[in-house]
C-alpha cells in the first residue's frame, strides 16, 4: 500500500500569502517563502503553490515567487494559476516546479491537459478541480459543479464527468476543491472525494475545509483520498506537519515518517 501524503498549499497573491474563507474575505498573512521552508524543515511531502489571482487578473503565473519557494524545499513542487500554454508549463519547471497544476484554463480549452501530459507527463500534469454542491439534475446529475476564476464563474458542468474526462485526457492526478468547505476548518467534503476516488484510477487530492487531525484521517480513509491538502492549520501554526503525521500513523494510516 502507498503511503498517504500531506500537502501545504501556499495560496499567494500580489507576491503574499493568502488566506480566505470559501474563496472570499481573502487577507493576506505572511511569507509563502519563509512558510514553505518551515513545513519543509518540519517533514512535508509535497508542497502545491497557487497563483490565486492569476487567471481571474489574465496574467502569467509569478515565477520569480515559485523560484524563490523551490530554493527553499527539496520535495515536489506543484504551481498553478495562469497556466493557459506548454510554454507557460515549461517556464514553470524551469523555474523550478516538478508539477504543474491546471485548472480554469482547462475547463476552457481541455486539450491543454492533453497537451502537457505529452509535453511533460503524466505524473507531472495535475488537474485541480474548484467545486461547489448543487441540487443535482440532469445537467449535473452528481450534484456538484465546475467553477472557474477562483470560484467566481459557474460552468454548469458537472464534477464527476470533468474529473472522468480530466483522467481520459492524461492528468495524472486530481485536486479535489470543495468551495463549500474552503477555509471553514469544518472537514473535507467527504462525500465528494469519495465518490471521485471510487470512479478514477489516478490519486485523488482532497482539499478545502481541514481544522483538526480528525478531518484528515476521514477523508484519507473514509473519503479514499491518497492524500489531503492543509493550509490554515499550518499557516497559523496550530499544528505542525510532524505532529498530524504521527497522529495518522499511530491511528494505522501508512505515512512517509520524517526522523
Amino acid at each position: 500500500m502507498l503511503s498517504k501524503r500531506i500537502i501545504g498549499c501556499l495560496d499567494v497573491r500580489n507576491g503574499n500569502l493568502a488566506k480566505s474563507v470559501k474563496f472570499v474575505d481573502t487577507r493576506d498573512i505572511g511569507d509563502p517563502i519563509e512558510k514553505a521552508k518551515q513545513y519543509y524543515d518540519d517533514g512535508l511531502d509535497e508542497l502545491v503553490f497557487y497563483d490565486i489571482t492569476a487567471s481571474s487578473d489574465e496574467r502569467n503565473i509569478m515565477l520569480d515567487v515559485v523560484g524563490q519557494v523551490a530554493r527553499q524545499v527539496y520535495i515536489p513542487l506543484s504551481v498553478g494559476g495562469g497556466i493557459r500554454s506548454i510554454d507557460d508549463a515549461q517556464k514553470l519547471l524551469w523555474a523550478g516546479a516538478e508539477k504543474i497544476n491546471v485548472n480554469s484554463a482547462a475547463v476552457m480549452r481541455p486539450a491543454i491537459i492533453a497537451e502537457c501530459a505529452h509535453a511533460i507527463g503524466n505524473q507531472n500534469t495535475v488537474l485541480s478541480m474548484d467545486i461547489v454542491k448543487v441540487v443535482a439534475s440532469r445537467d449535473l446529475p452528481s450534484g456538484y459543479e465546475i467553477v472557474i476564476n477562483g470560484g467566481r464563474k459557474r460552468m454548469g458542468i458537472d464534477a464527476l464527468d470533468w474529473a472522468l474526462k480530466g483522467e481520459e485526457l492524461g492528468a495524472g492526478e486530481l485536486v479535489i476543491n470543495s468551495i463549500d468547505a474552503d477555509g471553514t476548518r469544518d472537514g473535507y467534503e467527504i462525500a465528494l472525494t469519495r465518490m471521485i476516488a471510487e470512479a478514477v484510477s489516478i490519486p485523488v487530492i482532497a482539499s478545502g475545509g481541514a481544522g483538526k487531525p480528525e478531518h484528515l484521517y476521514e477523508v484519507l480513509t473514509e473519503g479514499c483520498a491518497d492524500a489531503a491538502l492543509v493550509a490554515s492549520m499550518l499557516h497559523y501554526n496550530e499544528y505542525k506537519v510532524s505532529e498530524l503525521k504521527a497522529y495518522l500513523n499511530d491511528r494505522g494510516v501508512k505515512m512517509r515518517m520524517h526522523y
